[in-house]
Protein backbone atom coordinates (compact mmCIF):
# COMPACT_ATOMS: atom_id res chain seq x y z
CA UNK A 1 0.00 0.00 0.00
CA UNK A 2 1.37 3.47 -0.85
CA UNK A 3 2.65 5.61 2.01
CA UNK A 4 2.43 9.31 2.82
CA UNK A 5 3.93 11.40 5.59
CA UNK A 6 3.22 15.12 5.54
CA UNK A 7 6.43 17.16 4.94
CA UNK A 8 6.05 19.05 8.20
CA UNK A 9 9.73 19.92 8.68
CA UNK A 10 10.04 21.39 5.20
CA UNK A 11 6.81 23.33 5.54
CA UNK A 12 7.84 24.85 8.88
CA UNK A 13 11.16 25.84 7.32
CA UNK A 14 9.45 27.77 4.54
CA UNK A 15 6.88 29.45 6.77
CA UNK A 16 9.14 30.36 9.68
CA UNK A 17 12.60 30.75 8.18
CA UNK A 18 12.07 31.67 4.53
CA UNK A 19 8.84 33.70 4.57
CA UNK A 20 9.29 34.63 8.25
CA UNK A 21 5.59 34.97 8.95
CA UNK A 22 6.33 36.36 12.40
CA UNK A 23 7.39 39.67 10.82
CA UNK A 24 3.76 40.26 9.76
CA UNK A 25 2.32 39.90 13.27
CA UNK A 26 1.23 43.57 13.22
CA UNK A 27 -1.14 42.91 10.29
CA UNK A 28 -4.77 41.71 10.55
CA UNK A 29 -5.12 37.88 10.60
CA UNK A 30 -1.38 37.42 11.30
CA UNK A 31 -1.49 38.32 14.99
CA UNK A 32 -2.40 34.76 15.97
CA UNK A 33 -0.10 33.11 13.43
CA UNK A 34 3.09 32.99 15.47
CA UNK A 35 5.61 30.13 15.21
CA UNK A 36 3.84 28.07 17.89
CA UNK A 37 0.49 28.29 16.08
CA UNK A 38 2.15 27.56 12.74
CA UNK A 39 3.89 24.50 14.14
CA UNK A 40 0.67 23.22 15.70
CA UNK A 41 -1.33 23.57 12.48
CA UNK A 42 1.39 21.95 10.40
CA UNK A 43 1.88 19.02 12.76
CA UNK A 44 -1.79 18.32 13.51
CA UNK A 45 -3.02 18.69 9.95
CA UNK A 46 -0.12 16.53 8.82
CA UNK A 47 -1.21 13.80 11.22
CA UNK A 48 -4.84 14.07 10.09
CA UNK A 49 -3.90 13.83 6.42
CA UNK A 50 -1.44 10.98 6.92
CA UNK A 51 -3.52 8.92 9.37
CA UNK A 52 -7.12 9.57 8.31
CA UNK A 53 -7.13 10.53 4.62
CA UNK A 54 -4.17 8.71 3.08
CA UNK A 55 -5.45 5.21 4.02
CA UNK A 56 -8.65 5.96 2.04
CA UNK A 57 -6.89 7.10 -1.13
CA UNK A 58 -6.28 3.79 -2.89
CA UNK A 59 -9.52 2.17 -1.73
CA UNK A 60 -11.46 5.26 -2.83
CA UNK A 61 -9.86 5.03 -6.25
CA UNK A 62 -10.74 1.35 -6.57
CA UNK A 63 -14.31 1.68 -5.26
CA UNK A 64 -15.26 5.02 -6.77
CA UNK A 65 -18.58 6.82 -6.37
CA UNK A 66 -21.99 5.32 -7.09
CA UNK A 67 -25.01 7.12 -8.50
CA UNK A 68 -28.15 5.59 -7.02
CA UNK A 69 -31.48 5.15 -8.83
CA UNK A 70 -32.93 8.21 -7.08
CA UNK A 71 -30.09 10.40 -8.41
CA UNK A 72 -28.21 10.59 -5.11
CA UNK A 73 -24.51 9.74 -4.98
CA UNK A 74 -22.72 7.56 -2.44
CA UNK A 75 -19.06 8.36 -1.87
CA UNK A 76 -16.46 5.60 -1.23
CA UNK A 77 -16.36 3.82 2.11
CA UNK A 78 -14.87 5.95 4.85
CA UNK A 79 -15.21 9.30 3.06
CA UNK A 80 -18.30 10.40 4.98
CA UNK A 81 -16.73 9.63 8.35
CA UNK A 82 -13.46 11.28 7.34
CA UNK A 83 -15.28 14.40 6.22
CA UNK A 84 -17.09 14.60 9.55
CA UNK A 85 -13.67 14.60 11.27
CA UNK A 86 -12.36 17.17 8.79
CA UNK A 87 -15.28 19.50 9.51
CA UNK A 88 -15.22 18.97 13.28
CA UNK A 89 -11.49 19.72 13.34
CA UNK A 90 -12.07 22.99 11.47
CA UNK A 91 -9.49 22.35 8.76
CA UNK A 92 -11.66 24.01 6.14
CA UNK A 93 -12.26 27.14 8.17
CA UNK A 94 -8.70 28.35 8.93
CA UNK A 95 -8.64 31.31 6.55
CA UNK A 96 -12.37 32.10 6.54
CA UNK A 97 -13.65 35.35 8.12
CA UNK A 98 -14.34 35.17 11.84
CA UNK A 99 -17.62 37.07 11.48
CA UNK A 100 -19.04 34.12 9.51
CA UNK A 101 -17.68 31.36 11.73
CA UNK A 102 -14.15 31.02 10.37
CA UNK A 103 -10.87 31.20 12.27
CA UNK A 104 -9.58 34.33 10.56
CA UNK A 105 -6.03 33.06 10.04
CA UNK A 106 -3.86 33.93 7.01
CA UNK A 107 -4.57 32.26 3.65
CA UNK A 108 -1.02 30.97 3.59
CA UNK A 109 -1.89 28.57 6.44
CA UNK A 110 -5.04 27.50 4.62
CA UNK A 111 -2.81 26.62 1.68
CA UNK A 112 -0.81 24.27 3.92
CA UNK A 113 -4.01 22.39 4.71
CA UNK A 114 -4.86 22.24 1.00
CA UNK A 115 -1.50 20.68 0.20
CA UNK A 116 -1.59 18.05 2.92
CA UNK A 117 -5.18 17.05 2.17
CA UNK A 118 -4.64 16.91 -1.60
CA UNK A 119 -1.45 14.88 -1.22
CA UNK A 120 -3.06 12.38 1.11
CA UNK A 121 -6.26 12.04 -0.93
CA UNK A 122 -6.75 14.21 -4.03
CA UNK A 123 -10.32 13.05 -4.65
CA UNK A 124 -11.40 13.69 -1.05
CA UNK A 125 -9.88 17.17 -1.06
CA UNK A 126 -12.02 18.14 -4.03
CA UNK A 127 -15.25 17.95 -1.99
CA UNK A 128 -14.47 20.94 0.24
CA UNK A 129 -11.98 22.34 -2.26
CA UNK A 130 -14.24 24.79 -4.09
CA UNK A 131 -16.16 25.98 -1.05
CA UNK A 132 -13.71 28.69 0.02
CA UNK A 133 -13.72 30.10 -3.52
CA UNK A 134 -17.51 30.11 -3.51
CA UNK A 135 -17.47 31.88 -0.16
CA UNK A 136 -15.11 34.53 -1.56
CA UNK A 137 -17.40 35.17 -4.53
CA UNK A 138 -20.49 35.45 -2.31
CA UNK A 139 -18.68 37.77 0.09
CA UNK A 140 -17.55 40.03 -2.74
CA UNK A 141 -20.70 40.19 -4.85
CA UNK A 142 -23.84 38.78 -3.18
CA UNK A 143 -26.47 40.80 -1.34
CA UNK A 144 -26.39 40.91 2.48
CA UNK A 145 -29.52 38.75 2.53
CA UNK A 146 -27.88 35.99 0.48
CA UNK A 147 -24.71 36.23 2.54
CA UNK A 148 -26.67 35.83 5.76
CA UNK A 149 -28.61 32.88 4.41
CA UNK A 150 -25.73 30.85 2.94
CA UNK A 151 -22.35 31.90 4.33
CA UNK A 152 -22.54 30.70 7.95
CA UNK A 153 -23.02 27.04 7.06
CA UNK A 154 -20.72 27.19 4.02
CA UNK A 155 -17.89 28.69 6.06
CA UNK A 156 -18.22 25.95 8.68
CA UNK A 157 -18.46 23.31 5.94
CA UNK A 158 -21.88 22.14 7.10
CA UNK A 159 -22.76 22.86 3.47
CA UNK A 160 -20.31 22.65 0.58
CA UNK A 161 -20.16 24.69 -2.61
CA UNK A 162 -19.61 23.94 -6.30
CA UNK A 163 -18.78 25.85 -9.47
CA UNK A 164 -20.97 25.24 -12.55
CA UNK A 165 -19.44 26.65 -15.74
CA UNK A 166 -18.88 24.02 -18.40
CA UNK A 167 -21.61 22.75 -20.75
CA UNK A 168 -21.49 19.89 -23.26
CA UNK A 169 -20.77 22.24 -26.19
CA UNK A 170 -18.49 24.78 -24.47
CA UNK A 171 -15.73 24.89 -21.94
CA UNK A 172 -13.28 27.79 -22.14
CA UNK A 173 -15.53 29.85 -24.43
CA UNK A 174 -18.17 30.62 -21.82
CA UNK A 175 -19.93 33.11 -24.07
CA UNK A 176 -21.50 30.07 -25.75
CA UNK A 177 -23.38 28.83 -22.67
CA UNK A 178 -27.06 27.97 -23.16
CA UNK A 179 -28.25 27.66 -19.56
CA UNK A 180 -31.09 30.13 -19.08
CA UNK A 181 -32.30 32.12 -16.07
CA UNK A 182 -35.85 33.40 -16.36
CA UNK A 183 -37.03 35.93 -13.73
CA UNK A 184 -39.75 34.84 -11.31
CA UNK A 185 -42.27 37.22 -9.77
CA UNK A 186 -40.63 36.95 -6.33
CA UNK A 187 -37.23 38.14 -7.54
CA UNK A 188 -35.72 34.66 -7.90
CA UNK A 189 -34.93 33.02 -11.23
CA UNK A 190 -35.87 29.72 -12.88
CA UNK A 191 -32.59 28.07 -13.98
CA UNK A 192 -32.76 25.58 -16.86
CA UNK A 193 -29.83 23.85 -18.55
CA UNK A 194 -27.15 21.17 -18.28
CA UNK A 195 -23.67 21.53 -16.81
CA UNK A 196 -20.93 18.91 -17.08
CA UNK A 197 -17.68 18.08 -15.27
CA UNK A 198 -19.07 19.42 -11.98
CA UNK A 199 -16.73 18.35 -9.18
CA UNK A 200 -18.65 17.26 -6.05
CA UNK A 201 -21.92 18.11 -7.78
CA UNK A 202 -23.79 15.51 -5.72
CA UNK A 203 -22.63 13.52 -2.68
CA UNK A 204 -23.61 12.27 0.77
CA UNK A 205 -21.13 14.29 2.85
CA UNK A 206 -23.42 17.22 3.67
CA UNK A 207 -27.17 17.79 3.85
CA UNK A 208 -27.05 20.67 1.36
CA UNK A 209 -24.87 21.69 -1.60
CA UNK A 210 -24.74 25.29 -2.79
CA UNK A 211 -24.18 25.49 -6.54
CA UNK A 212 -22.81 28.65 -8.15
CA UNK A 213 -24.14 28.57 -11.70
CA UNK A 214 -23.44 30.67 -14.77
CA UNK A 215 -26.51 31.36 -16.91
CA UNK A 216 -27.98 33.97 -19.26
CA UNK A 217 -31.10 36.00 -18.65
CA UNK A 218 -33.61 36.73 -21.46
CA UNK A 219 -32.24 39.25 -23.95
CA UNK A 220 -28.70 39.10 -22.57
CA UNK A 221 -25.84 39.57 -25.05
CA UNK A 222 -24.73 36.30 -26.63
CA UNK A 223 -21.09 36.93 -25.71
CA UNK A 224 -19.44 36.53 -22.33
CA UNK A 225 -20.79 40.02 -21.54
CA UNK A 226 -24.22 38.45 -21.12
CA UNK A 227 -23.36 36.01 -18.35
CA UNK A 228 -24.89 36.24 -14.87
CA UNK A 229 -24.07 34.26 -11.73
CA UNK A 230 -26.64 32.51 -9.52
CA UNK A 231 -26.78 30.66 -6.23
CA UNK A 232 -28.80 27.49 -6.74
CA UNK A 233 -29.13 25.38 -3.57
CA UNK A 234 -29.68 21.64 -3.78
CA UNK A 235 -32.25 22.05 -1.00
CA UNK A 236 -34.14 25.28 -0.53
CA UNK A 237 -33.30 27.26 2.59
CA UNK A 238 -36.11 28.78 4.63
CA UNK A 239 -35.94 32.29 6.07
CA UNK A 240 -35.11 30.88 9.51
CA UNK A 241 -32.16 28.90 8.08
CA UNK A 242 -33.88 25.52 8.18
CA UNK A 243 -34.02 23.32 5.09
CA UNK A 244 -37.15 23.19 2.96
CA UNK A 245 -38.09 21.39 -0.25
CA UNK A 246 -35.67 19.79 -2.68
CA UNK A 247 -34.80 22.13 -5.56
CA UNK A 248 -35.20 21.09 -9.22
CA UNK A 249 -31.49 20.29 -9.67
CA UNK A 250 -30.21 16.73 -10.01
CA UNK A 251 -27.22 14.63 -10.95
CA UNK A 252 -28.02 13.07 -14.32
CA UNK A 253 -24.94 10.85 -14.38
CA UNK A 254 -21.37 10.47 -13.16
CA UNK A 255 -18.51 11.02 -15.58
CA UNK A 256 -16.33 7.97 -16.29
CA UNK A 257 -12.86 9.36 -15.77
CA UNK A 258 -9.18 8.49 -16.04
CA UNK A 259 -8.59 9.30 -12.37
CA UNK A 260 -9.92 11.03 -9.22
CA UNK A 261 -12.44 8.18 -9.01
CA UNK A 262 -13.25 8.96 -5.39
CA UNK A 263 -14.73 12.32 -6.36
CA UNK A 264 -18.22 12.60 -7.84
CA UNK A 265 -17.76 14.45 -11.14
CA UNK A 266 -21.33 15.04 -12.24
CA UNK A 267 -23.55 15.96 -15.13
CA UNK A 268 -25.96 18.38 -13.46
CA UNK A 269 -29.46 19.01 -14.79
CA UNK A 270 -31.30 22.20 -13.89
CA UNK A 271 -35.01 21.89 -14.66
CA UNK A 272 -36.45 25.26 -13.73
CA UNK A 273 -34.48 25.22 -10.47
CA UNK A 274 -34.85 28.22 -8.21
CA UNK A 275 -31.79 30.45 -8.24
CA UNK A 276 -30.78 33.81 -6.80
CA UNK A 277 -28.63 36.29 -8.68
CA UNK A 278 -25.20 37.12 -7.27
CA UNK A 279 -24.25 40.72 -8.00
CA UNK A 280 -25.43 42.52 -11.10
CA UNK A 281 -27.08 41.03 -14.16
CA UNK A 282 -24.62 40.34 -17.01
CA UNK A 283 -21.67 40.78 -14.60
CA UNK A 284 -21.46 37.14 -13.58
CA UNK A 285 -18.13 36.32 -15.17
CA UNK A 286 -16.30 38.88 -13.05
CA UNK A 287 -17.89 37.38 -9.94
CA UNK A 288 -17.04 33.85 -11.02
CA UNK A 289 -13.41 34.80 -11.68
CA UNK A 290 -13.03 35.50 -7.96
CA UNK A 291 -13.82 31.83 -7.43
CA UNK A 292 -11.83 30.65 -10.44
CA UNK A 293 -8.63 32.41 -9.40
CA UNK A 294 -8.83 30.82 -5.96
CA UNK A 295 -9.45 27.45 -7.62
CA UNK A 296 -6.47 27.87 -9.95
CA UNK A 297 -4.15 28.41 -7.00
CA UNK A 298 -5.62 25.30 -5.39
CA UNK A 299 -5.03 23.27 -8.56
CA UNK A 300 -1.40 24.39 -8.64
CA UNK A 301 -1.10 22.98 -5.14
CA UNK A 302 -2.60 19.71 -6.43
CA UNK A 303 0.22 19.51 -8.99
CA UNK A 304 2.73 19.62 -6.17
CA UNK A 305 0.64 17.27 -4.04
CA UNK A 306 0.70 14.35 -6.46
CA UNK A 307 4.38 14.91 -7.19
CA UNK A 308 5.15 14.86 -3.46
CA UNK A 309 3.36 11.59 -2.70
CA UNK A 310 4.80 9.95 -5.82
CA UNK A 311 8.28 11.12 -4.78
CA UNK A 312 7.92 9.79 -1.25
CA UNK A 313 6.97 6.36 -2.52
CA UNK A 314 9.72 6.32 -5.16
CA UNK A 315 12.33 7.17 -2.51
CA UNK A 316 11.12 4.33 -0.32
CA UNK A 317 11.17 1.89 -3.23
CA UNK A 318 14.65 2.98 -4.34
CA UNK A 319 15.94 2.43 -0.80
CA UNK A 320 14.59 -1.11 -0.69
CA UNK A 321 14.77 -2.47 -4.24
CA UNK A 322 18.06 -4.13 -5.20
CA UNK A 323 19.02 -4.25 -8.86
CA UNK A 324 22.50 -4.37 -10.38
CA UNK A 325 25.71 -2.85 -9.13
CA UNK A 326 27.04 0.69 -8.87
CA UNK A 327 29.06 1.74 -11.93
CA UNK A 328 32.01 2.47 -9.67
CA UNK A 329 31.93 -0.98 -8.08
CA UNK A 330 29.67 -2.75 -5.57
CA UNK A 331 28.38 -0.38 -2.91
CA UNK A 332 27.41 -3.26 -0.63
CA UNK A 333 29.59 -6.25 -1.54
CA UNK A 334 27.98 -8.40 1.15
CA UNK A 335 24.63 -8.15 -0.72
CA UNK A 336 23.78 -9.81 -4.03
CA UNK A 337 22.90 -6.42 -5.56
CA UNK A 338 22.95 -2.74 -4.67
CA UNK A 339 19.85 -0.59 -4.11
CA UNK A 340 18.47 1.54 -6.92
CA UNK A 341 19.98 4.60 -5.25
CA UNK A 342 23.44 3.81 -6.64
CA UNK A 343 22.34 4.32 -10.26
CA UNK A 344 22.89 7.87 -11.59
CA UNK A 345 19.79 7.81 -13.77
CA UNK A 346 17.59 6.89 -10.83
CA UNK A 347 19.30 9.61 -8.82
CA UNK A 348 18.62 12.05 -11.67
CA UNK A 349 14.87 11.39 -11.49
CA UNK A 350 14.78 11.57 -7.71
CA UNK A 351 16.86 14.78 -7.60
CA UNK A 352 14.61 16.35 -10.23
CA UNK A 353 11.62 15.50 -8.04
CA UNK A 354 13.25 16.79 -4.86
CA UNK A 355 14.33 20.04 -6.53
CA UNK A 356 10.85 20.60 -7.96
CA UNK A 357 8.70 19.66 -4.97
CA UNK A 358 10.63 21.68 -2.39
CA UNK A 359 10.77 24.78 -4.60
CA UNK A 360 7.13 24.42 -5.63
CA UNK A 361 6.11 24.25 -1.98
CA UNK A 362 7.95 27.51 -1.32
CA UNK A 363 6.39 29.03 -4.45
CA UNK A 364 2.79 28.31 -3.52
CA UNK A 365 3.34 29.36 0.11
CA UNK A 366 4.85 32.63 -1.09
CA UNK A 367 1.79 32.92 -3.33
CA UNK A 368 -0.45 32.41 -0.32
CA UNK A 369 1.41 35.16 1.53
CA UNK A 370 0.95 37.47 -1.48
CA UNK A 371 -2.80 36.80 -1.37
CA UNK A 372 -2.81 37.84 2.29
CA UNK A 373 -0.68 40.93 1.68
CA UNK A 374 -2.82 42.01 -1.27
CA UNK A 375 -5.64 42.51 1.27
CA UNK A 376 -3.87 43.12 4.58
CA UNK A 377 -0.55 44.88 3.91
CA UNK A 378 -0.11 48.13 5.81
CA UNK A 379 0.15 50.49 2.81
CA UNK A 380 -1.72 50.82 -0.45
CA UNK A 381 1.59 50.54 -2.30
CA UNK A 382 2.39 47.21 -0.64
CA UNK A 383 -1.13 45.90 -1.26
CA UNK A 384 -0.91 46.87 -4.94
CA UNK A 385 2.50 45.23 -5.34
CA UNK A 386 1.29 41.98 -3.79
CA UNK A 387 -1.84 42.01 -5.94
CA UNK A 388 0.23 42.65 -9.08
CA UNK A 389 2.56 39.80 -8.25
CA UNK A 390 -0.04 37.14 -7.42
CA UNK A 391 -2.11 38.12 -10.46
CA UNK A 392 0.94 37.69 -12.68
CA UNK A 393 2.02 34.41 -11.11
CA UNK A 394 -1.33 32.62 -10.73
CA UNK A 395 -1.20 31.10 -14.26
CA UNK A 396 2.40 30.04 -13.60
CA UNK A 397 1.52 28.43 -10.28
CA UNK A 398 -1.31 26.56 -11.96
CA UNK A 399 0.18 25.86 -15.39
CA UNK A 400 3.85 25.23 -14.71
CA UNK A 401 3.11 23.64 -11.34
CA UNK A 402 0.78 21.03 -12.79
CA UNK A 403 2.84 20.38 -15.93
CA UNK A 404 5.92 19.64 -13.85
CA UNK A 405 3.85 17.89 -11.19
CA UNK A 406 2.56 15.41 -13.78
CA UNK A 407 6.04 14.93 -15.28
CA UNK A 408 7.36 14.21 -11.79
CA UNK A 409 4.68 11.59 -11.17
CA UNK A 410 5.57 9.84 -14.44
CA UNK A 411 9.27 9.83 -13.52
CA UNK A 412 8.56 8.49 -10.06
CA UNK A 413 6.49 5.72 -11.65
CA UNK A 414 9.54 5.01 -13.84
CA UNK A 415 11.67 4.46 -10.74
CA UNK A 416 9.46 1.44 -9.98
CA UNK A 417 10.06 -0.12 -13.39
CA UNK A 418 7.42 -2.72 -14.15
CA UNK A 419 5.95 -2.51 -10.67
CA UNK A 420 5.05 1.11 -11.38
CA UNK A 421 2.59 -0.11 -14.01
CA UNK A 422 0.86 -2.46 -11.58
CA UNK A 423 -2.10 -0.96 -9.75
CA UNK A 424 -1.38 -2.40 -6.31
CA UNK A 425 1.76 -0.25 -5.96
CA UNK A 426 -0.29 2.92 -6.30
CA UNK A 427 1.95 4.80 -8.74
CA UNK A 428 -0.59 4.51 -11.54
CA UNK A 429 -3.15 6.34 -9.42
CA UNK A 430 -0.79 9.23 -8.74
CA UNK A 431 -0.18 9.62 -12.48
CA UNK A 432 -3.88 9.36 -13.32
CA UNK A 433 -4.94 11.75 -10.58
CA UNK A 434 -2.24 14.29 -11.45
CA UNK A 435 -3.33 14.43 -15.08
CA UNK A 436 -6.58 16.27 -14.40
CA UNK A 437 -4.78 19.19 -12.78
CA UNK A 438 -3.34 20.19 -16.17
CA UNK A 439 -6.86 20.32 -17.60
CA UNK A 440 -9.46 21.68 -15.20
CA UNK A 441 -9.90 25.24 -13.97
CA UNK A 442 -8.60 26.40 -17.33
CA UNK A 443 -6.40 24.04 -19.37
CA UNK A 444 -2.72 24.91 -19.20
CA UNK A 445 -2.69 26.34 -22.71
CA UNK A 446 -5.31 28.80 -21.48
CA UNK A 447 -3.12 29.60 -18.47
CA UNK A 448 -0.18 30.33 -20.78
CA UNK A 449 -2.29 32.61 -22.97
CA UNK A 450 -3.68 34.37 -19.90
CA UNK A 451 -0.10 35.01 -18.81
CA UNK A 452 1.24 36.39 -22.09
CA UNK A 453 -1.99 37.82 -23.48
CA UNK A 454 -3.30 39.61 -20.38
CA UNK A 455 -1.02 39.55 -17.38
CA UNK A 456 2.20 40.82 -18.97
CA UNK A 457 0.58 44.00 -20.28
CA UNK A 458 -1.47 44.87 -17.18
CA UNK A 459 -0.71 48.36 -15.88
CA UNK A 460 1.93 48.84 -18.52
CA UNK A 461 3.87 45.75 -17.52
CA UNK A 462 4.24 46.90 -13.92
CA UNK A 463 3.94 43.41 -12.43
CA UNK A 464 6.48 41.63 -14.63
CA UNK A 465 8.96 44.47 -14.18
CA UNK A 466 8.57 44.13 -10.41
CA UNK A 467 9.15 40.39 -10.71
CA UNK A 468 12.30 40.90 -12.78
CA UNK A 469 13.59 43.36 -10.18
CA UNK A 470 12.93 41.04 -7.21
CA UNK A 471 14.73 38.16 -8.89
CA UNK A 472 17.69 40.32 -9.89
CA UNK A 473 18.01 41.67 -6.34
CA UNK A 474 17.99 38.14 -4.92
CA UNK A 475 20.67 37.06 -7.41
CA UNK A 476 22.88 40.02 -6.56
CA UNK A 477 22.60 39.34 -2.83
CA UNK A 478 23.25 35.60 -3.19
CA UNK A 479 26.44 36.05 -5.24
CA UNK A 480 28.22 37.10 -2.05
CA UNK A 481 27.65 33.63 -0.59
CA UNK A 482 30.03 31.02 -2.11
CA UNK A 483 27.45 28.31 -1.45
CA UNK A 484 24.91 30.12 -3.63
CA UNK A 485 27.05 31.84 -6.25
CA UNK A 486 26.57 29.24 -8.99
CA UNK A 487 22.81 29.08 -8.40
CA UNK A 488 22.60 32.88 -8.48
CA UNK A 489 24.46 32.95 -11.80
CA UNK A 490 22.10 30.34 -13.26
CA UNK A 491 18.94 32.08 -12.09
CA UNK A 492 20.25 35.45 -13.24
CA UNK A 493 20.89 34.06 -16.71
CA UNK A 494 17.45 32.41 -16.81
CA UNK A 495 15.89 35.71 -15.77
CA UNK A 496 17.75 37.33 -18.64
CA UNK A 497 16.23 34.77 -21.02
CA UNK A 498 12.78 35.63 -19.61
CA UNK A 499 13.39 39.33 -20.20
CA UNK A 500 14.56 38.64 -23.76
CA UNK A 501 11.48 36.52 -24.47
CA UNK A 502 9.28 39.31 -23.11
CA UNK A 503 10.92 41.85 -25.40
CA UNK A 504 10.57 39.49 -28.37
CA UNK A 505 6.83 39.23 -27.75
CA UNK A 506 6.59 43.01 -27.59
CA UNK A 507 8.41 43.35 -30.91
CA UNK A 508 6.71 40.50 -32.77
CA UNK A 509 3.33 39.96 -31.14
CA UNK A 510 1.51 42.95 -32.58
CA UNK A 511 2.46 42.17 -36.18
CA UNK A 512 1.40 38.54 -35.85
CA UNK A 513 -0.57 37.47 -32.75
CA UNK A 514 0.14 33.81 -33.58
CA UNK A 515 3.75 34.47 -32.55
CA UNK A 516 2.49 35.01 -29.01
CA UNK A 517 0.19 31.98 -29.11
CA UNK A 518 2.93 29.70 -30.43
CA UNK A 519 5.36 30.75 -27.72
CA UNK A 520 3.02 31.12 -24.74
CA UNK A 521 3.57 27.62 -23.32
CA UNK A 522 7.35 27.98 -23.50
CA UNK A 523 7.19 31.43 -21.91
CA UNK A 524 5.13 30.12 -19.00
CA UNK A 525 7.75 27.42 -18.43
CA UNK A 526 10.61 29.92 -18.50
CA UNK A 527 8.82 31.98 -15.88
CA UNK A 528 8.25 28.81 -13.87
CA UNK A 529 11.95 27.98 -14.02
CA UNK A 530 12.86 31.48 -12.88
CA UNK A 531 10.21 31.53 -10.14
CA UNK A 532 11.41 28.22 -8.66
CA UNK A 533 14.99 29.42 -8.97
CA UNK A 534 13.98 32.52 -7.03
CA UNK A 535 12.53 30.22 -4.36
CA UNK A 536 15.77 28.26 -4.21
CA UNK A 537 17.67 31.51 -3.70
CA UNK A 538 15.35 32.34 -0.80
CA UNK A 539 15.66 28.86 0.71
CA UNK A 540 19.39 28.71 0.12
CA UNK A 541 19.87 32.05 1.84
CA UNK A 542 17.86 30.86 4.86
CA UNK A 543 19.75 27.55 4.98
CA UNK A 544 23.13 29.26 4.74
CA UNK A 545 22.19 31.65 7.57
CA UNK A 546 21.04 28.75 9.74
CA UNK A 547 24.33 26.90 9.23
CA UNK A 548 26.33 30.03 10.00
CA UNK A 549 24.36 30.38 13.23
CA UNK A 550 25.26 26.83 14.25
CA UNK A 551 21.88 25.20 13.66
CA UNK A 552 21.52 21.74 15.17
CA UNK A 553 19.75 20.24 12.14
CA UNK A 554 22.87 20.58 10.03
CA UNK A 555 22.03 17.78 7.59
CA UNK A 556 18.69 19.38 6.68
CA UNK A 557 20.28 22.72 5.76
CA UNK A 558 23.21 21.15 3.92
CA UNK A 559 20.75 19.14 1.84
CA UNK A 560 18.98 22.39 0.95
CA UNK A 561 22.20 23.90 -0.36
CA UNK A 562 23.10 20.78 -2.35
CA UNK A 563 19.64 20.65 -3.92
CA UNK A 564 19.81 24.37 -4.68
CA UNK A 565 23.08 23.81 -6.55
CA UNK A 566 21.48 20.93 -8.46
CA UNK A 567 18.58 23.16 -9.48
CA UNK A 568 20.94 25.80 -10.78
CA UNK A 569 22.91 23.27 -12.80
CA UNK A 570 20.06 21.12 -14.12
CA UNK A 571 16.95 23.32 -14.38
CA UNK A 572 18.00 26.88 -15.22
CA UNK A 573 19.79 26.01 -18.52
CA UNK A 574 16.45 24.96 -20.00
CA UNK A 575 15.35 28.61 -20.07
CA UNK A 576 17.72 29.37 -22.96
CA UNK A 577 16.41 26.54 -25.12
CA UNK A 578 12.82 27.60 -24.48
CA UNK A 579 13.61 31.22 -25.37
CA UNK A 580 15.16 30.09 -28.66
CA UNK A 581 12.00 28.09 -29.43
CA UNK A 582 9.87 31.18 -28.81
CA UNK A 583 12.00 33.21 -31.22
CA UNK A 584 11.32 30.82 -34.12
CA UNK A 585 7.87 32.39 -34.23
CA UNK A 586 4.70 30.76 -35.49
CA UNK A 587 5.43 30.15 -39.18
CA UNK A 588 6.20 26.44 -38.96
CA UNK A 589 3.52 25.92 -36.31
CA UNK A 590 0.76 27.31 -38.53
CA UNK A 591 2.14 26.43 -41.99
CA UNK A 592 0.40 23.12 -42.76
CA UNK A 593 -3.12 23.23 -44.17
CA UNK A 594 -5.69 21.40 -42.05
CA UNK A 595 -6.08 18.58 -44.57
CA UNK A 596 -2.36 17.78 -44.27
CA UNK A 597 -2.97 16.46 -40.76
CA UNK A 598 -5.10 13.59 -42.07
CA UNK A 599 -3.48 10.18 -41.61
CA UNK A 600 -5.65 8.17 -44.02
Amino acid sequence: MPVYKAPARDTRFVLNEVLKLEQYAHLPTFANAGPEMVDTIVEECGKFASEVLAPLNQSGDQQGCVRNPDGSVTTPDGFKEAFAKYRESGWGTLASPEEWGGQGLPHVLGFVVEEFVATANHAFGMYPGLTNGAVSAILAKASPELQQKYLPKMVTNEWLGTMNLTEPHCGTDLGLIRTRAVPNADGSYAITGTKIFISAGEHDLTENIIHLVLAKTPGAPESSKGISLFIVPKVMVNDDGSLGARNAVSCGSLEHKMGIHGNATCVMNYDGATGFIVGEENKGLAAMFIMMNAARLGVGIQGLAQAEVAYQNAVKYAQERRQGRALTGPAEPQEKADTLFVHPDVRRMLMDAKAFTEAMRAFYLWGGLLVDLSHKAATEEDRALADDMISLLTPVLKGYGTDKGFDTCVNMQQVFGGHGYIEEWGMSQFVRDARIAQIYEGANGVQAMDLVGRKLALNGGRAVQAFFAEVDAACTAAKADPALASLAAGVEKANGELKAATMWFMANGMTNPNNVGAGAHHYMHIMGIVALGFMWLKMGTAASAALAAGAEDKAFYEAKLTTARYYGERFTPDAGALRRKIETGSDSVMALPVEAFATA
